[in-house]
């Protein structure tokens, strides 16, 4: 039997709930294929914030640093103290988000099949802001050329593995941040020659936001600077159904965390109306990261099971209200757990 420690965070909102929904699924998973997960909670976010003092514990690094793998639900106004954090802790420096058509969801665009792979570790986000009087702030942009070739290398390895169109577009605004986003573009470039069995181009930011729209079908994987990622990675996903069809990775060299990439949506608190998709898909991620890296055929299995899960509930139901139908949140996630093969 495969065994693996992960550690997983509630989060703020609607956490507990995509949190249970995903544990009903997981559940299944070990059943089915002869995986077993310790799951051990770690306490992070806002309601651990006015809890005890601090968003993101020690206790709860400990316990992140213990595990195998950890899965997070969503947090609400502490991201910068508690994801943010575990980034850098971790040197968590690839967000993968994929944004992929799925059947059974209205007014979307068919065929698109995406994946951004965000530097994850500098840029904007990487908080060095400081003031210069009481009416002036600035906000340091900073672009190294190792962050750079590692991301650019990881998308590259990633089109070169997934059975599609086989393009990396980079992602930018050289334009205008000549140094910055030159340094970025010129690293994506070399990293390109490397790489002569896969197509490369390039967009500015400003465009790419533009033919996201117009034409997603075209695109394979993008690879962008930190702010830029996370922006456009949200726009993709209104073409598939929204932010709770869209899961995400955080990837280091020894470790990753997996995510929804939405917020904690306050305003569904205790309704049951939130999509669970998007918190079972990354815990799909995770069951593919941890086949690969530790080679166990179960851990794969289980994670194109929960694939085809997803697939045959939003074509057959039950469904929450939000894709046509009148199931809960935790009804939809017990429906996918019935339908892994």
């Amino acid at each position: 039997m495969s065994e693996y420690k992960i550690s997983y965070i509630i989060g703020d909102g609607i956490g507990l709930e995509l949190t249970n929904a995903t544990m009903a699924v997981l559940k299944a998973v070990q059943e089915k294929f002869d995986i077993k997960l310790n799951m051990i909670e770690a306490e992070a976010g806002d309601i651990i914030l006015e809890k005890r003092g601090v968003a993101l514990p020690e206790s709860s690094i400990q316990k992140i640093k213990e595990s195998h793998a950890c899965l997070k639900g969503p947090v609400g106004e502490t991201a910068a103290d508690t994801i943010v954090k575990l980034r850098f802790i971790f040197d968590l420096y690839a967000n993968l988000r994929p944004i992929k058509s799925y059947p059974g969801i209205k007014s979307i665009q068919p065929g698109i099949d995406m994946v951004f792979v965000r530097e994850n570790t500098e840029g904007l986000y990487k908080g060095q802001e400081f003031s210069i009087d009481k009416d002036t702030t600035v906000c340091l942009r900073t672009i190294t050329r190792k962050n750079t070739e590692r991301i650019a290398k990881k998308a590259f390895e990633i089109a070169r593995r997934r059975n599609s169109k086989k393009i990396v577009t980079a992602i930018h605004k050289a334009n205008v941040m000549r140094i910055t986003d030159g340094l970025f573009a010129g690293v994506c470039r070399e990293i390109a020659t490397q790489y002569p069995d896969i197509k490369f181009n390039e967009l500015y930011v400003d465009a790419a936001a533009m033919r996201l729209i117009k034409e997603p079908q075209k695109f394979d994987v993008l690879v962008t600077p930190n702010m830029f990622g996370d922006i456009l990675s949200d726009e993709a996903a209104q073409l598939i159904g929204g932010l709770g069809m869209a899961p995400g990775a955080n990837l280091g060299e020894k470790f990753a965390l997996f995510e929804p990439i939405h917020g904690s949506a306050p305003n569904r608190v205790g309704k049951q109306t939130a999509n669970p998709i998007s918190m079972i898909l990354a815990a799909k991620m995770m069951l593919d990261w941890l086949g690969e890296k530790y080679n166990d055929q179960n851990c794969i299995k289980a994670g194109i099971a929960i694939e085809n899960g997803v697939v045959k509930t939003l074509r057959e139901g039950p469904t929450i209200p939000d894709l046509g139908g009148k199931t809960t949140t935790q009804g939809m996630a017990e429906a996918i757990a019935a339908a892994l093969e």
